[in-house]
């Protein structure tokens, strides 16, 4: 007897307020700056910074994994199907673009700080904590 796992699927074809993701991929920068939030917005029209044209020339040229420490880059439609290692300062994360991330940073899929996990108390950590019980 086989075990069918089942795969997540879309119902529907993507869209980003209303334009599937080839019609994103065909649009100017300026057309898709006037979709995305304000700050995204923003920033795109008063000119990327000399660093981020460096990373879109990168993307449009086909490499297949892109090293980066801008992690506020904001993600558009042609970077989508990409991989990124993005620095969250310690280390590059992997990041594979989706669909969705479409208007957010790069940054936002790279975390910079793992929970924390505590260790149990030991011999002295507190005063209820002195007595250790022998086995």
């Amino acid at each position: 007897m086989a075990v069918e796992t089942k795969i997540p699927r879309r119902k529907e074809a993507f869209t980003y307020r209303g334009h599937t993701l080839d019609e994103l991929k065909k649009m100017r920068l300026e057309e898709i700056a006037e979709l995305l939030p304000a700050r995204e917005r923003r920033t795109i029209k008063r000119g990327m910074p000399e660093t981020h044209k460096k990373l879109l020339a990168t993307v449009r040229n086909g490499k297949s994994v892109i090293r980066t420490h801008l992690r506020d880059m904001i993600i558009l439609p042609e970077m989508v199907g990409l991989e990124f290692e993005v620095h969250n300062g310690k280390q590059f994360i992997k990041v594979k673009i989706q669909p969705e991330m479409i208007g957010h940073h790069l940054g936002e899929f790279a975390l910079t700080r793992k929970k924390v996990v505590h260790g149990s108390a030991g011999i002295g950590a507190t005063r209820s904590s002195r007595y250790v019980p022998l086995k």
